[in-house]
C-alpha cells in the first residue's frame, strides 16, 4: 500500500511538472507572439524605429529557441532521473587515455543542458569515473547531443556544414580537454564532491529536475535573447565594422561574448544565426565556447570542484575551444 502510494506521488508530481514546463513554454511563446505584434506597433506610435527592430530580433530567436530548451530539459530530467551513473562506470575502460574518447562521444547519445552536465560529472568521478573522463563528457554532452544538434541545422537552414563544424570543433575541444587533465591535472586542483545524502531517482526526482532546468535555463534564453537584440541594435555599424572586417577580432569578440551571455546550449544557435554580421568562423566559436565556458559555468564548477579547478579549468577550455573552432572553421567553413 503504502509502495502504490509512493508512485502514485511521484507519477502526480511528474504530470504536474510536465504540465508546468509546458504551461511556462506555452506562456514563452504567447508573450513573444504578443510583443511581435504589440512591439512593432509601439514602436512606430513612439517614432523609434530601432525598438521596432529589438522587438523582431527578441521574439524571432525566443519562438524559435524555446521548444528546444523544452525538449532539451525534458531529455536531461530523465536522465538524470532514470540513468544510473554505474552504467558509466561498466561501459568506460579504466585507463584515462581510453576511457577520455569514450566518455566524450557519449555526449552525442546522452544529451544534457551544460547547467545539468556539472553535477552528472560529479556523480560520475564519485563512483570512480577517471576525472578526465569525466570532464570530457562534461564539455562534450551540452555542445553535441541531438537536441542541440537538431536546433543548429534548424538555425542554419542552408548551411548544414555548420552543424558538422560545430559538432567536429566541440568535440575536440572536449577530447583535447579531457587528455589535457589526463596529462596536467594535479589532484590538489580537483576537490573532488563529496556524498552527503542518497540521490533522488524516480518520478520525483523527474519532476524536480525538469522544473529546475526548463525555469533555470528559460531565463538564460530570455535574457541571452535580449541581450542579443541589444547588441544587434544599440552597436553602432561602425563598431562592429572595427571586428567584422578582421577574422581574428571577431573570432575573439563572439568568444567572449558566449561566456558573458550564457545562452543555454538548446538555443544558442538561433541567437548566433541572428549575429548575421560576422563570419561563419566567429558565429561557430560562438557555438562552440558557449556550452564549455560561461558565468553561469564557471559558478557551478566553482561550487562543485572548487575555485581553483574552475578558474584553470575554464581559462584553457577557453583557449582551446577557441582554438578549436578556428581550425574547424578554417578547414570547413
Amino acid at each position: 500500500m503504502e509502495n502504490q502510494r509512493t508512485v502514485a506521488d511521484g507519477l502526480r508530481l511528474a504530470v504536474r511538472a510536465l504540465v508546468y514546463a509546458v504551461l511556462g513554454g506555452t506562456a514563452l511563446l504567447a508573450i513573444a507572439t504578443v510583443a511581435t505584434v504589440l512591439g512593432p506597433t509601439l514602436a512606430l506610435d513612439l517614432y523609434t524605429p530601432p525598438v521596432a527592430a529589438w522587438w523582431t530580433v527578441f521574439t524571432a530567436i525566443t519562438v524559435q529557441g524555446v521548444p528546444f530548451l523544452l525538449l532539451g530539459t525534458v531529455v536531461s530530467a530523465a536522465i538524470g532521473a532514470f540513468v544510473p551513473e554505474r552504467v558509466f562506470t561498466r561501459l568506460l575502460p579504466r585507463n584515462q587515455a581510453l576511457a577520455v574518447p569514450i566518455a566524450g562521444a557519449a555526449g552525442v547519445v546522452l544529451p544534457g543542458c551544460e547547467c545539468a552536465s556539472v553535477p552528472v560529472a560529479g556523480s560520475l568521478m564519485r563512483r570512480g569515473v577517471a576525472p578526465a573522463a569525466a570532464l570530457a563528457f562534461l564539455l562534450s554532452a551540452p555542445a553535441i547531443n541531438p537536441v542541440v544538434l537538431v536546433a543548429t541545422s534548424i538555425a542554419f537552414p542552408a548551411q548544414p556544414e555548420m552543424v558538422l563544424g560545430r559538432l567536429v570543433a566541440s568535440l575536440a575541444a572536449a577530447l583535447a580537454m579531457g587528455w589535457l587533465w589526463a596529462r596536467f591535472g594535479k589532484e590538489e586542483w580537483l576537490r573532488l564532491p563529496k556524498r552527503h545524502a542518497p540521490e533522488a531517482r524516480g518520478l520525483k526526482a523527474f519532476g524536480a529536475g525538469l522544473q529546475h532546468d526548463f525555469l533555470h535555463a528559460g531565463g538564460f534564453l530570455v535574457l541571452g535573447a535580449a541581450a542579443a537584440a541589444t547588441f544587434n541594435i544599440a552597436v553602432p555599424r561602425s563598431v562592429l565594422d572595427v571586428f567584422t572586417g578582421s577574422p581574428w577580432l571577431s573570432v575573439l569578440l563572439l568568444a567572449v561574448l558566449a561566456v558573458v551571455l550564457c545562452v543555454c546550449s538548446e538555443a544558442d544557435a538561433f541567437v548566433a544565426a541572428s549575429l548575421s554580421g560576422f563570419s561563419p568562423t566567429a558565429r561557430l566559436a560562438f557555438m562552440v565556447v558557449g556550452p564549455m565556458v560561461d558565468l553561469k559555468l564557471v559558478a557551478l564548477q566553482a561550487g562543485t570542484f572548487g575555485r581553483a579547478f574552475a578558474l584553470r579549468f575554464s581559462a584553457v577550455t577557453w583557449v582551446v575551444a577557441v582554438g578549436s573552432s578556428v581550425l574547424v572553421g578554417w578547414w570547413l567553413l
